[in-house]
């Protein structure tokens, strides 16, 4: 019939756009972003504003400068932002997060072929290059948390640390603490069983599961992310594969790796890696980026256990207490691979 014109399949429409899609991200993201701001103060909000204004300003630019539709009403700069800030320390200076900004959204992001064609995931790019280029802002710039932390200076110390080794644990991430803490009992001739009993205790868990701890911006409430996270899967933005996947593989690896080592708090320290670093905030919210995962359900399983794996190798025997951003940026990079081999069966052909 005149008028109608046949284009190329798919033609089914799930009713969501791209725009509202990465709009519905940011919504997901902002009560962690909020809650940060409460317990971080002025600058965390000055972080997120910064990181978000350099991001939308270098896609914008860029694409002008380089005549291609200007795409910053998408709102995949303003995610970008969101989450390298939520990667930084609190206390990080705003100079510096520009700087990681502008890498993310041109060198990992446009240079690549703009949003669909980044191999990385642009943000955890620039927390790379952050991470490369001032290793000392980005380790040591945390902010001192509230006085209901069992870490906090105001807490008491209630495993009988030594007052040398509670005042520079205290100075610590969670994770930083596990990885640090006993090498420092050690050097003093004791036990590393108190620092053990500091950070597995009920009230260190809670306070990992609430966001009273020291860390990056976002990354802190557990709780928080899980709500964001779980509200994009109920809205069938993220699938459940890789954050299940990604949580499930670190929660069977750390209690496998505790058990077998003859570890006495093998629970608690798989509860406590579920709860602290990056983790849930990476499997729901990087991890998960349409662009830099597979398409596959049995691809984004394999994708998880990946993630899941590195993390714990990373956290367990790597330099840095951390694993989840590295192990995310090494998995991006097998993504086409993993597409490959399990792309799903073509009916009526056969295979060659």
């Amino acid at each position: 019939a005149p008028g109608l014109l046949l284009s190329n399949a798919p033609h089914i429409h799930a009713g969501q756009s791209l725009r509202s899609i990465m709009w519905l991200v940011v919504l997901a993201m902002a009560p962690a972003a909020a809650y940060s701001v409460y317990i971080f103060g002025l600058n965390a909000l000055m972080l997120i504003i910064v990181s978000v204004a350099v991001c939308v300003a270098a896609e914008a630019a860029f694409c002008f400068l380089m005549k291609k539709p200007v795409t910053v009403t998408d709102g995949s700069a303003v995610i970008t932002g969101i989450l390298l800030a939520f990667n930084v320390p609190p206390d990080a200076p705003l100079w510096m997060i520009g700087i990681g900004a502008a890498f993310a959204v041109i060198v990992a992001k446009q240079l690549f072929g703009g949003i669909g064609f980044n191999i990385f995931n642009p943000a955890l790019a620039g927390r790379a290059l952050l991470m490369a280029s001032w290793p000392v802002h980005m380790t040591t710039t945390w902010h001192r948390y509230g006085p209901t932390n069992i870490l906090s200076q105001a807490a008491s110390n209630v495993a009988g640390l030594p007052e040398q080794a509670y005042d520079i644990i205290t100075q610590a991430t969670p994770l930083g603490a596990l990885k640090e803490g006993p090498k420092l009992l050690a050097d003093l001739g004791l036990a590393p069983d108190a620092v053990y009993r500091t950070l597995f205790t009920p009230e260190m868990l809670k306070s990992l599961f609430i966001g009273n701890i020291g860390g990056c911006v976002g990354e802190t409430s557990a709780l928080l992310l899980l709500v964001g996270g779980l509200f994009l899967v109920y809205k069938r933005i993220v699938s459940w594969h890789i954050p299940a996947s990604y949580i499930g593989t670190v929660a069977v690896f750390m209690f496998a790796y505790y058990s077998l080592t003859g570890f006495a708090h093998a629970a608690g320290a798989t509860l406590f890696h579920l709860l602290s670093g990056g983790l849930v905030l990476g499997a729901f919210f990087m991890a998960t980026d349409m662009v830099t995962s597979p398409v596959t359900p049995r691809g984004m399983i394999l994708f998880g256990l990946g993630c899941g794996v590195l993390t714990c190798v990373i956290r367990l025997w790597g330099g840095y207490p951390e694993g989840v951003s590295y192990s995310i940026l090494l998995m991006n990079s097998t993504v086409p691979l993993i597409d490959r081999f399990t792309r799903p069966k073509v009916f009526g052909t056969k295979h060659t």
